[in-house]
């Protein structure tokens, strides 16, 4: 039996994780409640976000949902007040939320290209704005800025999304630099194809598993957990020299 880390500087600290009632999001929410820290998690998806905040109530720190829809800054920079109110000031800020809808050049419209933006790039922005007064009060933290592989492979087909998700990759930087004096650390972890359910529903078939058999050094599938033990490892003080870096978990793609 695999026996993963314990990381005790979690333990009773404040995580706010985005996009975190399904899929990889889920996964990080489960993790970081399994380390005793103090989890609230905002998500589009009540029911989904109600069921697992249930599931997980016996926890050391019974997570906290909050709905709200994230490309409304008001209702996202709500939802983060809410956390903090339950849980006091915000130490680790994941910054899972996106949406990897497949749209074509042909059928961007202007309005389309904002809403994507708006997703999967702009409340990272603001969510770390929100939070970097608490990390800085503490003495330090730690945000992870989730990108994608998808733009790193030049895949095709929605380009709203893949430009969305390359700029994260200047934001980490940026926000790096700007919040280092106050030992806020800021980093992008970049996950491969991981197999969800809804990727293989939506999207994994033959052809793209003979893709990732061709792309990854390691013909295993990469999985949510696989995600979430990066993100662990980021948000805890064993990462404490580690800034405006990409970490990539993406079984050798790359």
């Amino acid at each position: 039996m695999t026996v993963f880390a314990q990381y005790p500087s979690l333990t009773d600290r404040t995580v706010l994780i985005t996009g975190g009632a399904t899929s990889i999001g889920a996964c990080l929410v489960e993790q970081f409640t399994a380390q005793g820290a103090k989890v609230g998690f905002i998500d589009i998806d009540t029911a989904a976000g109600s069921t697992l905040a249930s599931a997980l109530a016996g926890a050391r720190h019974a997570p906290l949902f909050v709905h709200a829809d994230l490309t409304d800054i008001a209702a996202l920079e709500s939802a983060i007040e809410k956390v903090r109110q339950h849980f006091g000031p915000i130490n680790a800020l994941l910054n899972n939320a996106a949406n990897d809808r497949r749209h074509t050049i042909e059928e961007t419209t202007s309005e389309t290209w904002d809403a994507g933006i708006a997703v999967n790039l702009k409340h990272q922005f603001f969510a770390a704005r929100n939070v970097a007064p608490d990390m800085r009060k503490a003495g330090g933290g730690s945000i992870v800025n989730f990108g994608s592989l998808s733009w790193m492979l030049k895949q095709g087909g929605m380009p709203v999304y893949t430009t969305s998700k390359s700029a994260v990759q200047g934001l980490t930087r940026s926000l790096a630099r700007d919040f280092g004096p106050f030992n806020i650390r800021v980093n992008t972890l970049v996950p491969g194809w991981v197999m969800t359910e809804k990727q293989l529903r939506l999207w994994v078939d033959d052809a793209a598993r003979a893709d990732i058999a061709r792309g990854q050094c390691i013909n295993q599938p990469v999985l949510a957990e696989h995600i979430a033990r990066m993100a662990l490892f980021l948000a805890a003080d064993d990462s404490a020299m580690c800034t405006a870096q990409n970490f990539v978990v993406d079984g050798g793609w790359v």
